[in-house]
């Protein structure tokens, strides 16, 4: 017998299946890890194959030296997952397979952890020795406990001995790294009739988009489909966006399934990631909760998959292997012949568009599951707050606002998207911008740590107090951020509790948990944010929400700005009135007369979608075309460069052979020209639909070949910089 065997080495020139013999003393499967001997060396890789006969001289084919782990890790629906992604998204074998496995795993640098326990074996024994028998009578007390427990308290010696006579044995125990633990009571809620209905229309396989507003009751609707499906005997798959959401989902869920729910999600430890990824492989657990990496959970018998807040631009990689969440979800959703919910307040503009097609089934939720108004949307002009003398961050009608949650002992949040004290330090006199040496962006002042950080490679530098340039001292700060939101709401409200949550606050194990605990009990109590606080939360004392600088996600060189802008706005809007108080938003702008902001002052999403998706038609943007990229990366600029060239040229004959169905094409420098010391380089390509996929793999083609440059291909990228 033969496997065809995947060498675990993501290189180009590997990227293909080599052909190993199975030894008889060896019990091979697909999907197992083995060691094969490649070259000189002994190196790992994954079988996704067994023959009965070999392509090349069976003579000359090597042999397999042993097998990893004794199980299959790769379970039959992945491998086949594997070449749809391989396909699709143009990858690299490996680099698909090694989604599939904790990197740890990989790498032998985590194994279950097994205690030793100790329990009376002869009950009937004959003890000899003071030590011995107080061991006997504390296990007959006690029934079982620890080895090294026992050991230190009564000494090694005499614990051995009864081991050694058979009067104690040792059993193994294996000790589950259980991420979360809650005491959360599951609240009994009886559906309202829409969601009742949204419930029972989800019944078959197929993609269904749950349009319903903030507040409107998604997650029981969510929580009531797993528990029909586990009824069936089937299992579930629940994403979520953000792991700050996943403590609150999933004490949720907890307090409803019990320990049949795991969580996978990049914030556990190591030996957490793996004791939930073994649980899921083993059919311990029956619900997988996490974000973007649980999609690929070896869980079996799937009965229903969930997206929440389907519209994250986080459910898309944008680094290797980059790929699309929900795409990989249908492929999970037709292998299983079952349904893939699709959950938001403000859908996507492509997977509403689809909806009006009839691609998706369309459900909605179009009021509070609560009953109560969405709350007021105040719109300030902040250019005329700045007329009227107030050049601060706070608009007179937020401060007001903001005196009255407080004196009420009520609860707020101020949503503002960009981290730090400051976006940028800049010389007032000569203009010089401090910039990262690795990264061609400003470095973010961030005061606390009394550090410039670079928020793409993470380097830090000293605060500007004379300008390298002109030694110059006077050192403009650049537009505010988080940091700088709770310093000014330090000195307005001295005595109330300001918390904030950021990436710089959340980077500890279980800090996002912290946080919301801790604001949770905090009245009065303030919460300043980045996007970690637009969605998802539920707390029932937050009468306001502030959101300041609202139209910077406004004028992003993205076709999508405008509809980021409206969901973040309504997302974060959605955290406010949840309960039995009123609850009011300020939206604080410097162009009120943006259309976005009439339909976001009235929650009109078909409105918006109506205006947008005519504008993407006229214009010729998704989903009416596909945008294609190719970004080209190096150390070398000169090396990117050549290669850009060498391709474009081939390109443009790609071009001309479909001249009518691509509408544009151009190479140019990445709008971040330096990330992390590389140079960037990228063509653009838009599309027509017609023929987008031979398009795609003509484009792909003219990458093939020995590349210097990191080169990597997108279809409708997330972040166009």
């Amino acid at each position: 017998m033969f496997a065809n065997v995947i060498i675990d080495q993501d290189s180009k020139a590997l990227d293909k299946v080599f052909e190993y013999r199975i030894p008889n003393e060896l019990k091979i499967e697909k999907g197992m890890r083995v060691l094969v001997p490649f070259g000189t060396r002994i190196l790992q890789g994954f079988v996704v194959d067994i023959n009965e006969n070999c392509e090349y001289d069976a003579n000359k084919i090597k042999r397999i030296i042993s097998v990893v782990e004794d199980f299959a890790c790769i379970k039959p629906e992945m491998l086949d997952l594997m070449k749809f992604m391989c396909k699709k998204y143009h990858l690299r074998l490996t680099s698909v397979l090694r989604l599939f496995i904790p990197s740890q795993m990989r790498e032998g640098k985590v194994k279950e952890i097994f205690e030793k326990k100790c329990k009376i074996k002869d009950d009937e024994a004959k003890i000899r020795g003071q030590k011995q028998q107080a061991i006997y009578n504390y296990l007959k007390e006690n029934g079982e406990e620890d080895f090294s427990l026992l050991k230190e308290k009564f000494g090694y010696s005499a614990l051995n001995s009864l081991i050694q006579k058979d009067i104690v044995a040792i059993e193994k125990y294996q000790v589950k790294r259980t991420p979360y633990t809650s005491n959360v009571k599951d609240k009994k809620v009886v559906l309202n009739l829409m969601q009742q209905r949204a419930v029972e229309s989800i019944k078959n396989s197929g993609v269904y988009l749950l349009h319903g507003v903030t507040g409107s009751g998604k997650t029981e609707v969510y929580m009531n489909l797993i528990s029909k499906v586990l009824k069936e005997g089937k299992n579930a798959i629940m994403l979520v966006p953000e792991i700050s959401l996943t403590p609150q989902v999933l004490a949720s869920f907890k307090a409803r399934f019990g320990e049949s729910i795991a969580i996978l999600h990049s914030g556990l430890s190591v030996g957490e990631r793996f004791d939930e990824w073994k649980r899921i492989f083993l059919g311990e657990a029956n619900v997988v909760i996490g974000a973007r990496s649980a999609i690929f959970a070896p869980i079996e018998n799937l009965g229903i998959i969930i997206i929440d807040e389907e519209h994250e631009q986080s459910y898309n990689s944008e680094s290797n292997p980059r790929y699309e969440t929900i795409e990989v979800a249908k492929f999970r959703s037709k292998y299983n012949v079952c349904p893939l919910v699709l959950g938001s307040a403000t859908p996507s503009i492509d997977s509403y568009q689809k909806a009006v097609k009839g691609e998706y089934s369309l459900l909605e939720l179009p009021v509070r599951a609560n009953g109560r108004e969405l709350p007021k949307i105040q719109i300030i002009d902040m250019m005329m707050e700045i007329r009227t003398g107030n050049s601060g961050i706070f608009s007179k009608q937020l401060i007001a606002d903001l005196s009255d949650v407080v004196n009420r002992k009520k609860q707020a949040m101020i949503f503002i998207n960009r981290r730090g004290y400051s976006s940028f330090m800049m010389c007032r006199e000569c203009g010089y911008v401090a910039k990262c040496k690795d990264c061609d962006v400003s470095l973010v002042y961030h005061k606390e740590d009394k550090k410039l950080k670079c928020h793409y490679c993470g380097k830090q530098y000293k605060v500007l107090d004379v300008c390298p340039n002109c030694k110059s001292e006077r050192i403009k700060e650049g537009a505010v951020g988080t940091e700088r939101v709770v310093a000014e709401l330090n000195k307005l409200f001295p005595d109330v509790k300001v918390l904030r949550m950021d990436n710089d606050t959340t980077s500890k194990k279980n800090a996002h948990a912290k946080i919301l605990e801790e604001f949770k009990k905090s009245k009065p109590g303030i919460l300043v944010g980045t996007q970690m606080i637009a969605k998802g939360h539920d707390f029932e004392d937050v009468v306001l929400v502030g959101i300041v600088d609202a139209d910077q996600s406004l004028y992003q060189s993205d076709y999508r700005s405008t509809e980021r802008c409206f969901q973040l706005i309504t997302q974060v809007s959605g955290r406010a009135g949840r309960s039995k108080d009123e609850g009011k938003v300020v939206l604080q702008i410097y162009s009120p007369r943006h259309y976005t902001y009439k339909f976001v002052a009235n929650y009109d999403y078909k409105g918006f979608f109506k205006k947008e998706i005519n504008l993407r038609q006229t214009a010729n943007f998704p989903p009416f075309t596909k945008i294609i990229r190719i970004l080209f990366s190096h150390s070398d600029e000169n090396v990117v460069k050549d290669e850009l060239k060498m391709c474009y040229n081939k390109l443009l004959k790609v071009r001309e052979k479909y001249f009518d169905d691509i509408i544009y094409m151009d190479a140019m420098k990445a709008p971040l020209k330096r990330i992390q010391n590389k140079y960037r380089y990228q063509v653009i390509a838009r599309c027509k639909l017609e023929k987008i996929e031979e398009i795609e793999d003509a484009i792909y083609a003219c990458t093939e070949g020995t590349l210097k440059s990191s080169v990597f291909f997108e279809v409708n990228p997330q972040n166009m910089s």
